[in-house]
């Protein structure tokens, strides 16, 4: 009888590492709003690291969180990395490009919970008296990311994270807007 519930077992294993195997390499998940305000306006508080404790979801896994800043103080070469609990984790964010009231996109690093590389990307959009801004995140699943997405939708964890950061950048840079 023990014997069948290793097979059992086995073939369990078997299955979900092939499933997870088949699953895609390449992800992107992406969030939008418009913002009443210039793109100038909304694109700095983007552009500078030091500003993305006032609207980053990030920032409230670990009010504790040791941060530290490096390179240039905004734009290209800005450097932030953060060492927190095991929800905030360990990382660090480098501007990589950044086209003035257009695009940022960074270099995200995870140290912890799990190492890997992707690409966080912000684009700023004028229509109208109001700013489209959409928050991006994209790059290659490792096995154990296709895995973690079988059990775990990454699209609606990360995307509503995305969504919550945006409304509190909403509301920033439209209060900034009217000073």
């Amino acid at each position: 009888m023990v014997i069948y519930i290793f097979v059992g077992l086995a073939l369990v294993i078997a299955v979900f590492a092939i499933v997870a195997a088949l699953q895609p390499t390449d992800f992107r998940i992406s969030r939008k709003v418009r913002i009443a305000a210039p793109a100038p306006v909304v694109f700095a508080e983007v552009n500078d690291f030091h500003k993305w404790t006032a609207w980053s979801p990030y920032e409230k896994f670990d009010p504790a969180m040791k941060r530290s800043y490096e390179g240039a103080p905004a734009g290209d070469g800005a450097v932030y990395s953060w060492n927190g609990n095991r929800n905030a984790g360990e990382g660090r964010s480098t501007i990589i490009e950044s086209r003035p009231n257009e695009l940022i996109k960074i270099r995200l690093e995870f140290v912890r919970p799990f190492k890997c590389t992707n690409t966080a990307e912000f684009t700023f959009a004028p229509e109208g008296d109001t700013t489209a801004v959409t928050w991006s995140l994209y790059g290659k699943n490792t096995f154990m990311g296709k895995a973690f997405g079988l059990i775990m939708n990454m699209d609606k964890m990360v995307g509503g994270q995305f969504e919550d950061g945006l409304g509190q950048l909403k509301s920033v840079a439209e209060a900034s807007s009217k000073s």
